[in-house]
């Protein structure tokens, strides 16, 4: 573990943002402390990885997670003992999960904000809302994700969101089941199902994030796709997490939220 060298002392230094990253060595870990250095009103203080000691935090105001679904509940859970607020980036949370979380920040020193982002890309975050607002008007849609071979979890946490979204608009707005004639899918090729939308996962050579959405009704298709071509895309979205975080306590499931969306 190692801490960054604290920031000579300015006259706005009050109002700026103490940061510490978990999972600083990481793909999106890295990304985070160079954007949270460059930022004009976050101040990094604190760089965490597996097996470093949390200790203090490094005095952070917001911690930033970036790590893998095994550790990050431990991770968030001993911010939230510590009063810490946290803008979390790892997958995997469950609704178990959540459940667990949301009694921990109740049971807090103080007020603490946990922000659970499945996706930081703005764009991103709009195609997920675009595709909640069209859902209602078509009868077939499926999902399709796009990433690195790298990554860990498939489907990824977007495409996850975004069944869910779309699910639950179906739902409200009464919709059946999506037609499917399929019977016989021993291997799975129809991909898995979530909240009853078909979500497919691609691993590739090349790739960093994509996804699109494939509406289809008699006569017409609507695809809505978004695509992440570097990891520079996801950290407005971070810095936007960090700001927003203090005044949002509880657990908040989505950035847009923090958006007005």
């Amino acid at each position: 573990m190692t801490e960054s060298t604290p920031a000579a002392p300015t006259p706005s230094s009050t109002s700026r943002i103490k940061v510490a990253v978990i999972g600083a060595a990481g793909r999106m870990g890295s990304e985070v402390c160079r954007a949270v250095d460059e930022a004009p009103d976050t101040d990094l203080v604190g760089r965490y990885d597996a097996g470093d000691e949390l200790a203090d935090l490094g005095g952070a105001d917001v911690v930033v997670e970036f790590s893998v679904p095994s550790a990050s509940p431990d991770n968030v859970a001993y911010c939230v003992s510590k009063g810490v607020n946290v803008v979390v980036g790892t997958t995997g949370w469950t609704e178990e999960r959540l459940a667990t979380l949301r009694d921990q920040v109740s049971a807090a020193p103080s007020p603490t904000g946990v922000l659970i982002a499945p996706n930081f890309a703005i764009g991103a975050i709009l195609m997920m809302q675009f595709a909640q607002q069209a859902a209602r008007f078509y009868e077939s849609v499926e999902v399709i994700e796009l990433h690195h071979p790298r990554k860990v979890d498939a489907p990824s946490g977007t495409a996850a969101r975004t069944a869910e979204l779309i699910g639950s608009a179906r739902a409200e707005a009464e919709l059946g089941r999506i037609p499917d004639a399929t019977e016989d899918d021993p291997d799975g090729a129809r991909g898995a199902r979530i909240s009853g939308v078909p979500v497919h996962s691609v691993r590739l050579r090349g790739l960093v994030a994509h996804q699109e959405v494939l509406f289809g009704a008699e006569g017409e298709q609507l695809t809505i796709r978004h695509d992440s071509f570097d990891r520079v895309s996801f950290m407005p979205g971070v810095l936007a997490g960090v700001r927003a975080v203090a005044d949002h306590p509880g657990v908040t499931v989505g950035l847009e939220h923090y958006l007005g969306l």
